[in-house]
């Protein structure tokens, strides 16, 4: 996997190089597992010569996909450094065998893929190159933890208990780095992701001393602990930590291009 990863990114970015076109590479940790050091120095490399690369990272030490997704054709195992007991179906939590494998390829579902460790997942979040970004599909609330979980998880374990990044290095790069990635093309977004007369009203108050996820692969869909207040363009989404029916969000589209 780490040649593989190394020759994919390498390919990218000289693509990237040759049409003038920026590149976001996603999910840094879960793309590179191992190789993610490296990775993330050719990002690093490539910046330095005045290319427009960015990636990011989510805070867990698993994916999650499709089960039929062309990523475990043969030879999966050998490529992710793992093997059946490392998947986990998302739909009742159980761990895959050989015979639940080949089950459920056939009937389709998704599939969390335990291929990182805590040290990949922790000093991808600590490097200043990378924003943190959520993903993630809930199905009749079953899924990936980070659908629900993914900031809250950066502010309780990694900030406040592992001291792996400043509480300041976190919401930069929840906030204004993935603003800054888009408002090139996306003029909107020069309005969020930053605290000021003008700016879009979108803000999370939340308490630092005991923020937390709390959604797991069992219960994805479990609210976190220790939001008070959400605004979205001014309105309370959340409310003394109690969430509002109501919607006011609206699209943020680039304008289009003749």
């Amino acid at each position: 996997m780490f040649i593989c990863a190394c020759v994919l990114l390498e390919e990218v970015i000289a693509a990237a190089t040759i049409t003038g076109a920026p590149l976001h590479v996603v999910h840094i940790q879960s793309t590179g597992g191992k190789a993610t050091p490296k990775l993330l120095q050719m990002i690093a490399e490539a910046r330095s010569r005045k290319l427009d690369v960015t990636t990011e990272c989510y805070p867990y030490i698993a994916g999650m996909t499709e089960i039929q997704s062309a990523i475990f054709n043969e030879g999966w195992q050998e490529v992710f450094g793992i093997d059946y007991g490392d998947l986990l179906w998302a739909a009742t939590g159980e761990r895959l065998t050989k015979e639940s494998f080949e089950r459920y390829r056939k009937t389709g579902g998704m599939v969390a893929i335990f291929s990182m460790t805590e040290e990949i997942v922790e000093n991808a979040l600590a490097n200043p190159l990378t924003m943190i970004a959520s993903d993630g599909i809930l199905n009749n609330g079953k899924g990936h933890p980070r659908t629900a979980g993914t900031y809250t998880r950066v502010l309780g374990k990694y900030v406040r208990e592992r001291g792996a990044l400043s509480l300041m290095d976190a919401l930069r790069k929840m906030t204004l780095m993935p603003a800054q990635r888009l408002e090139h093309r996306v003029p909107a977004m020069k309005n969020k992701g930053r605290i000021r007369v003008g700016a879009d009203a979108d803000l999370v108050v939340f308490d630092a001393a005991h923020v937390s996820d709390k959604s797991t692969y069992d219960n994805p869909a479990q609210y976190a602990e220790g939001v008070r207040q959400v605004l979205v363009n001014g309105v309370p989404i959340i409310k003394d930590g109690q969430l509002q029916p109501v919607f006011p969000g609206r699209p943020v589209r680039a304008p289009l291009e003749k």
